[in-house]
């Protein structure tokens, strides 16, 4: 008869190859749900916003999901004009569709013009749980490197509540190593889905970025419920912590007391009764510490407005402050959209109009990424681009409006010049409100000139004869072979009636 010892001994040998056996077991199953996604992609060209950039390869990972759906980051799909998914193993590439997408936290889903190929590929299950930091993780995907599906080990890092694209939401890290091709894999503990690659750091070693179950969840409900539109959010305001004595002294937060301090409420608005130095002292019944955050579960805590999605309700939070040092129950507006001055495309083209030897655009976050390298001369020239990248709007519908990359060539066009991407400030005196209005203002000038100027140091005021300008519009547009004098939605401005003598009504091309 085998001893005690000997028993326990066999079975702690064994526990290896059981642990092996359930992970190789676990490895097949997942292989069947994970593919590679192929994407033909034409990208906004942004000094040429007429056209898009030339067909590139983009390559991404996805997972099947219930509902016979493949899920993957928005930033592999966007803009594409063709999307294939090929099966692990397989040479057989499939044609795809986006189904739904949220530029906001970067997901989208993927429909499949023959549905059969879910038959033989089950869905991962999602994770209804937020996993805890020191966790183990597996990554799965088909970085650069190697064609063969990738597995990756690791622990989750942090969890936080963070920006992603002018949208807050949960983002966590973990320290498995991830490259270009891993974005859209899944993050996998014990067989199920808690996260979707996002990111990786290239300046930090084992810094990678993940999308958690409670995301992915709750874009795909709002995908069933055909609304993607971006989360409420308070109306923007500068914050500050409440550790320092001599600061809460002066802000009358009583003893034991904790919040954040509202040190300025950037756009002040009626019907918003948040002030200057009030307390943020809790979210519902969440109390917030010196810092903003709030206790989410045990070990983890997050930034306060973690909640404000669940909160709100008929456009309204429950907020509580300290005023005074009395504490005032309040009913706190949210907003919807990012109502930043520079927002993201989201995976439209730019707006634009072609005006004499001008080609006018609106201003976009992207323009900011495409223009990092040059951001000292737009700081050196103080252009509106950096100095409001990060403001909100002063008014409903307020646009930054681009002059060109490069003027046109044309004789009325002679002796000028102008920086790339100058913001345009005035049009005969009158400042420009957005791309329509200028539109606008165009056609129904009377004066005998028309005057362009604009918000950029030495940035030269452009002077041309109106009747001039307009006629050169279709030989600027003949010379350089280009379609559309307009985006579809400047189309409308350009060639509606307007009322008035002298007033311009041209067709559009």
């Amino acid at each position: 008869m085998r001893s005690l010892a000997a028993s326990l001994a066999l079975v702690a040998s064994l526990a290896p190859v059981a642990r092996a056996q359930t992970n190789d077991e676990e490895s097949s199953k997942l292989r069947k749900s994970i593919v590679t996604v192929l994407v033909t992609r034409r990208a906004p060209d942004l000094a040429r916003p007429w056209t898009k950039q030339p067909p590139g390869e983009v390559t991404g990972t996805g997972v099947v999901i219930p509902g016979r759906r493949i899920l993957t980051n928005q930033h592999v799909v966007s803009y594409a004009s063709r999307i294939l998914i090929q099966p692990d193993g397989s040479s057989d590439k499939l044609v795809a569709s986006v189904a739904a997408a949220k530029p906001g936290i970067d997901l989208a889903s993927l429909q499949l013009e023959d549905e059969s190929f879910f038959d033989q590929h089950p869905p991962i299950a999602i994770s209804d749980e937020l996993p805890t930091p020191g966790e183990a993780v597996s990554v799965y995907g088909y970085p650069v490197g190697g064609e063969t599906l990738s597995v990756t080990k690791g622990v989750v890092s942090r969890i936080e509540y963070v920006t992603y694209y002018f949208m807050r939401g949960l983002r966590m890290q973990i320290d498995a190593a991830l490259n270009s091709g891993n974005s859209g894999g899944p993050a996998v503990m014990q067989g199920k889905c808690v996260g979707i690659v996002a990111s990786s750091f290239p300046s930090a070693e084992k810094v990678g970025y993940v999308i958690p179950a409670e995301e992915i969840r709750a874009f795909l409900a709002a995908a069933e419920r055909g609304d993607l539109s971006y989360r409420p959010r308070l109306d923007p305001m500068e914050q500050q912590s409440l550790e320092n004595d001599a600061l809460r002294a002066s802000a009358k937060v009583p003893q034991g007391a904790s919040g954040l301090l509202v040190r300025r409420v950037i756009v002040e608005r009626p019907d918003d009764p948040i002030r200057n130095w009030d307390v943020l002292a809790a979210i519902g019944d969440h109390e917030l510490d010196n810092s903003g955050m709030v206790q989410a579960k045990p070990n983890l805590r997050l930034a306060f407005d973690y909640f404000l999605p669940g909160l709100a309700r008929d456009g309204r939070v429950p907020i509580t402050i300290l005023r005074a040092g009395r504490k005032i129950p309040l009913e706190v507006p949210v907003r919807y959209g990012p109502d930043m001055l520079v927002k993201p495309l989201d995976g439209a083209y730019p707006s634009y109009v072609i005006l004499g030897p001008l080609a006018f655009s609106v201003a976009y976050a992207e323009h900011l990424v495409a223009l990092k390298s040059n951001l000292d001369a737009l700081v050196l020239r103080h252009s509106p681009l950096v100095d409001r990248a990060v403001e909100p709007v002063h008014f409903d519908d307020e646009q930054l409006v681009l002059g060109p990359s490069k003027l046109f060539p044309h004789r009325i066009a002679k002796g000028y010049s102008l920086p790339p991407f100058a913001v345009l400030e005035r049009v005969n005196g009158t400042e420009v409100k957005n791309l329509r209005h200028l539109i606008e203002l165009v056609r129904k000038s009377q004066d005998p000139y028309l005057t362009f100027e604009w918000a950029d140091a030495n940035a030269e005021t452009l002077v041309f004869a109106r009747d001039e300008f307009m006629k050169s519009t279709d030989e600027v547009l003949a010379d350089n072979d280009i379609r559309e004098q307009a985006s579809d939605d400047m189309k409308a401005a350009w060639s509606s009636p307007l009322a008035g003598p002298g007033a311009y009504s041209p067709s559009m091309r």
